[in-house]
């Protein structure tokens, strides 16, 4: 076990240039689809985090090859020597669902763990489950798995009842190798799908977007090898604009997608930040000390996501009045707040909605990392806490940050990971 030690400062200013890695959100779904084809796919910007860790070794158990390469990872699923996908590993990352569709589309079984993962609320899999049933695969709940069969697949018409980025992603490589047309309806849009919908065309795959939320996919028998190159961490990418901001700072973000942290880009001009381009694929964020007060509502892409609530929060601990948070998209996700609340800050959950009163001086503790966003918050936090913050149960924020100490650290930031 290990835990992070932030020696904050009030007057902190993170400086300098940091590179954000590539997207754990992109590349969970991308290695899964490399179940459809027994030839190799080939990744680069993969991040090294645990997420990725995760999913390489339910491929192995599932019988796939997958070696490291220099920036990313080489898969090869030939054949399967195991249709399960175990409790034990979908229990650590509730995204292992993601082999369901690829496994019963191309073997015609899928034998797969109900998922557990971060404790942020329902995450219900029942649009998964309802899509490949209208897709014609036979499934049963058994002592905790999900159990899914058909001979082969057949396209149809399939319309989420709400949006689901795991579940259009999962029917997207389902329906790649279905017979016939599928129609996926109100699908969701964020850059990960999209990103996933690219690589699936590069092998093989016949994909388009007839219109904004809707997904046209033509079945093929058989897909084969490709390369492909992950796109950037765009939470990464907010979570460090929103530091440069918290500390008054002035930092270049490199190696982003401009256009996929949009709302978060105006949310930190709206609080008095200045956020421009710095040429191709870098932002630069200069802080202000009178952060303004503002509501921010969650909501799926391109609204302001969900992953980044917990860390604009800690903004907004700083700001000069009252500002109102409401999270759409969980049930359960201000677990943070009690967190926040040792280190000083005032907030009061009212439902769905988080009152965050400022400007609040923090004052540093040790806190309990309780999800991998919620980790991410409590850092930010520590960095301008006075004194010495303590983050433990760090192992949520490996799940999806490579190397975060690092980075801070060549920002200016005093951060230490020690051994708990």
């Amino acid at each position: 076990m290990e835990k992070l030690v932030i020696k904050g400062a009030p007057g902190l200013r993170l400086r300098g240039e940091v590179r954000m890695s590539g997207a754990k959100n992109a590349v969970l779904p991308a290695i899964a689809a490399s179940l459809l084809t027994g030839e190799e796919v080939r990744l680069s910007n993969v991040p090294r985090v645990k997420d990725v860790e995760t999913i390489l070794t339910l491929i192995a158990d599932l019988g796939g090859s997958c070696k490291n390469t220099a920036d990313g990872v080489s898969l090869r699923v030939p054949k399967i020597r195991s249709d399960e996908a175990s409790y034990e590993l979908v229990r650590a990352m509730r995204a292992s669902i993601l082999v369901l569709g690829p496994l019963v589309a191309r073997f015609g079984k899928a034998v797969v763990a109900l998922p557990g993962g971060c404790a942020i609320g329902s995450r219900p899999i029942d649009l998964h489950i309802a899509g490949l049933q209208k897709l014609g695969a036979t499934i049963s709940l058994e002592h905790g798995y999900i159990r899914a069969e058909a001979d082969r697949l057949r396209g149809a018409e399939i319309v989420f009842e709400k949006k689901t980025v795991t579940g259009t992603e999962n029917l997207l490589m389902a329906a790649a190798l279905a017979k016939g047309e599928t129609i996926l309806r109100n699908c969701a849009r964020e850059p990960e799908v999209a990103d996933l919908a690219v690589l699936l065309n590069k092998m093989g795959a016949r994909i388009d977007w007839p219109d904004e939320d809707t997904a046209r996919i033509r079945g093929v028998k058989e897909l084969g090898g490709a390369a492909h190159a992950i796109i950037p961490d765009r939470i990464e990418t907010g979570t460090f604009l929103v530091a440069g901001a918290l500390t008054g700072g002035d930092i270049i973000v490199r190696g982003v997608v401009p256009e996929h942290v949009g709302s978060v880009i105006d949310k930190l001009r709206a609080s008095g930040a200045y956020v421009e381009p710095a040429g191709e694929g870098a932002l630069r964020v200069v802080g202000t000390s009178e952060v303004r007060p503002q509501d921010i509502t969650t909501s799926p892409y391109p609204g302001f996501p969900t992953d980044m609530q917990a860390q604009f929060m800690v903004l907004l601990t700083q700001a000069a009045g009252t500002s109102i948070i409401t999270e759409t998209i969980f049930d359960r996700r201000y677990s943070h707040v009690n967190e926040l609340v040792r280190l000083g800050a005032s907030i009061e959950v009212q439902g769905d909605k988080a009152v965050v009163k400022g400007k609040t001086p923090l004052s540093g503790a040790e806190v309990v990392a309780t999800d991998l966003r919620a980790s991410a918050a409590l850092v930010l936090a520590g960095l301008v806490a006075t004194g010495e913050t303590t983050v433990t149960e760090i192992e949520h924020l490996d799940r999806g940050y490579e190397r975060i100490e690092e980075k801070l650290r060549g920002l200016g930031a005093s951060i230490e990971r020690v051994k708990a």
